[in-house]
């Protein structure tokens, strides 16, 4: 099953509708986590030792770091990102569909930008 890693700026009207959607989801938020407060780089190490998805608005930082990681041919997870203004429910409805239609190994080095 795959595992998402919420981004400490993600928006929680999203999360609140996935796991409504998907009530075993495996969605944890950076906040309930070790990692609160840390920077990117930290957090990219990280999900890529215990295989997370990173669910983020952060399109600026997250993004180059992950460009980093990936050009150092560093392990990197999949990672959403999702612009502040798009329609909660549109993002909702596409990760739900991404949760049901595939698995962890699909986004392995892949940057999607939410929704489709």
């Amino acid at each position: 099953m795959m595992r998402f890693l919420a981004d400490e700026n993600f928006n929680n009207e999203i999360l609140r509708g996935l796991r409504r959607r998907v009530p075993d989801i495996d969605l944890t938020r950076i906040q309930d986590t070790e990692l609160a407060g840390k920077p990117d780089t930290l957090i990219l190490e990280w999900v890529a030792q215990h295989n997370y998805i990173v669910l983020s608005h952060d399109v600026n930082t997250m993004r180059g770091y992950f460009y980093e990681r990936l050009n150092a041919e560093l392990p990197v997870p999949g990672l959403f990102l999702v612009h502040e203004i798009k329609s909660v429910g549109a993002v909702i409805e596409t990760l739900e569909l991404i949760v049901l239609a595939s698995d962890d190994t699909d986004w392995i080095g892949e940057i999607r930008y939410l929704p489709f």
